[in-house]
């Protein structure tokens, strides 16, 4: 079942070639969503490679974060940037919510998509310019990818429903349980405030960029719930890219 859960949250999250799951349900989908911080971990070491390798050749700080930024946009496919550009689209395009809901499956990102996903990114790559003159701003923006993802298991948690009755959202909605979610979040949070002590930012600053990282989420959860009348796979993107934003900038 693990094995299933695993194959699962890396095929959906990054761009390895893993083998197909034996089996889709509901638990293994529960199971993948908490493992997400794991299964990404290529991808923030391939980050945190990024940063170091950028400071060890003195390049400018922000072209090393641009470059990391689009690592991490290859690496995951850009999926969850096109969640985030789908959602701006249908926060703004109507007050209906079949009407919003139409317009995130369309597949075309709008104006609001657009001008989203240049600010998201942005922010992150601002944030991660500050890293990088930072002896150990490499392992501070690689457990930050980690971290983010941790964002999918309080979208998943039960209670908060799906927004239609297809799609990628559905079969992993409310798949976790509170309890679940809240380790899931308490244990990334306990490793960031351990990074930025080592990293000498202080245990607190790693507790900040956690609390304001799930604060963000949580905002946008009621946000897209209220008008939505549920998530879809699209909210989960956005709330990873929010997320992450959140963090990098707390940790900046």
């Amino acid at each position: 079942m693990l094995a299933d859960a695993w194959r699962l949250a890396v095929g959906t999250l990054t761009v390895l070639p893993v083998r197909a799951p034996t089996t889709v349900d509901r638990r293994r989908a529960g199971w993948a969503m908490l493992l997400a911080p794991l299964a990404v971990l290529p991808l923030a070491l391939a980050v945190g490679a990024v940063v170091a390798l950028g400071r060890l050749l003195t390049m400018p700080a922000i072209v090393v974060a641009v470059l990391a930024v689009g690592t991490l946009a290859l690496g995951s496919r850009a999926l969850h940037l096109d969640g985030l550009s789908d959602t701006a689209d249908g926060l703004t395009a109507s007050y209906d919510p079949a009407r919003s809901l139409a317009v995130m499956k369309g597949g075309t990102a709008g104006p609001a998509g657009v001008v989203a996903v240049v600010l998201v990114l942005g922010l992150q790559a601002a944030a991660i310019s500050a890293l990088v003159p930072q002896p150990h701003g490499a392992v501070v923006a690689g457990l930050a990818v980690c971290m983010s993802r941790a964002a999918l298991a309080v979208c998943c948690v039960r209670g908060v429903g799906a927004a239609r009755e297809d799609g990628l959202g559905r079969t992993f909605t409310q798949t976790v349980t509170p309890w679940a979610a809240a380790a899931s979040w308490a244990g990334a949070l306990v490793l960031m405030a351990l990074a930025t002590d080592w990293a000498g930012l202080g245990w607190w600053r790693g507790v900040l960029a956690g609390a304001v990282a799930l604060a963000v989420v949580a905002l946008v959860l009621r946000r897209t719930v209220r008008r939505f009348g549920g998530v879809t796979g699209d909210v989960f993107g956005a709330c990873i890219e929010l997320g992450l934003a959140g963090l990098l900038v707390a940790l900046s």
